[in-house]
């Protein structure tokens, strides 16, 4: 990894989500989430991110909602379906984060709110542009997603350590 290139950590909330009769993490998506997961890929595209993992919840909704996602992508990272991710705070997400390969230079990690919502607040240190009052404004609803910047070893990540420098939800 070269000093000068900082890596990138995008937090993507799963789309909308449907409640049939089924447990929590069996959901699937709405609808609308399906259009949404489509639109957030091209929007992730858009980025020009080019990502070397993927860490995505167990969870129904959230593997249909990267399944959508990445046929967007130019490339397609190796993935990995962290049963960790389903329901986890932030706290546990960090601990997910801290045990990448550091040959890992770019991550997207597809989960749930409260905890992605809480990440991307805690990890951002800084920010740029009008990125964090959009954020806060606008909360994380689902299909939205948030880029930051990191320098460092994936095991020294810790709060307030990277730059929020993007923010994107499907109603932008």
């Amino acid at each position: 990894m070269s000093v000068a290139e900082p890596r990138r950590i995008v937090l993507f909330r799963h789309a909308k989500a449907d409640w049939p009769q089924v447990s929590d993490h069996d959901r699937p998506l709405a609808e609308r989430g399906r259009m949404d997961a489509a639109v957030a890929g091209r929007r992730l595209a858009d980025t020009g991110i080019t990502f070397d993992l993927a860490l995505c919840s167990t969870a129904v909704r959230t593997r249909e909602t990267w399944k959508l996602a990445v046929h967007e992508l130019a490339h397609r990272p190796k993935t990995t379906y962290e049963e960790r991710v389903y329901e986890a705070s932030p706290g546990e997400l960090i601990a997910v984060l801290n045990e990448i390969p550091d040959d890992v230079q770019n991550v997207i990690l597809i989960g749930h709110n409260p905890g992605v919502h809480g990440l991307a607040d805690i990890l951002a240190g800084d920010s740029e542009g009008d990125a964090r009052e959009r954020m806060n404004r606008r909360g994380f609803p689902a299909a939205c997603f948030a880029v930051l910047s990191y320098d460092g070893a994936w095991k020294s990540l810790e709060p307030a350590a990277a730059t929020l420098t993007d923010y994107w939800a499907p109603s932008e």
